[in-house]
């Protein structure tokens, strides 16, 4: 064979070689993409859940504590609020993740008041129906809470991929973004105060 033959032969088998490790590359970010999003539908999911057990948690405490409207009022208000508030994963930025999770702490505060009327109504905490709510409740942050870590997690995996190279290069190339993680609330690093 020719030596002008053997360089191209040479050149085709690299060019493959490197075409085909950027498709795999490239299906890598794309596949940790979904990942990501996926993940953020599994914790808009356990918001859902959290939303749609609260009409049964307010009115099971309405038939007991009809005098307390201003906090049955403020959790149904604040439920329709975090209810309205959604983020596109693709289009996920730091502001609108700060709204979304003041809308929905604003839901938890609302809750957690609600749940303090248990000591002015000890009827309604032996009532199964509220103790199975609360169970719920309970149940139901606490899925929101793992959503939120493993949200975190493939966050993390997807924004060390698209910056290591070579995936650097085409996540540029392709526009694929750094995610944006859940973070605590200001101010919860700090117990907070129970008063009875």
């Amino acid at each position: 064979m020719k030596r002008s033959t053997l360089i191209l032969i040479a050149v085709v088998a690299i060019l493959v070689l490197l075409v085909s490790g950027a498709i795999s590359q490239y299906n890598k970010l794309v596949r940790l993409d979904e990942d990501v999003n996926s993940q953020w539908a599994n914790v808009e999911n356990q918001y859902q859940r959290r939303s749609d057990l609260i009409p049964n948690l307010v009115a099971t405490v309405k038939g007991y504590a009809s005098h307390e409207q201003e906090t049955l009022e403020g959790v149904v208000s604040a439920r329709a609020r975090a209810t309205q508030m959604t983020i596109d994963p693709e289009n996920m930025t730091p502001e609108k993740l700060q709204e979304f999770q003041a809308a929905q702490g604003e839901l938890s505060s609302a809750l957690g008041r609600l749940l303090m009327i248990t000591e002015n109504y000890p009827d309604l905490k032996a009532n199964q129906n509220f103790r199975d709510l609360q169970v719920q409740l309970e149940g139901t942050e606490n899925r929101i809470a793992n959503e939120r870590t493993q949200f975190n997690e493939m966050a993390k995996s997807f924004n060390a991929t698209i910056r290591q190279f070579p995936a650097t290069i085409l996540a540029g190339m392709f526009g694929f973004d750094k995610k944006v993680y859940f973070e605590a609330e200001e101010g919860s690093n700090k117990a907070p105060e129970v008063q009875f």
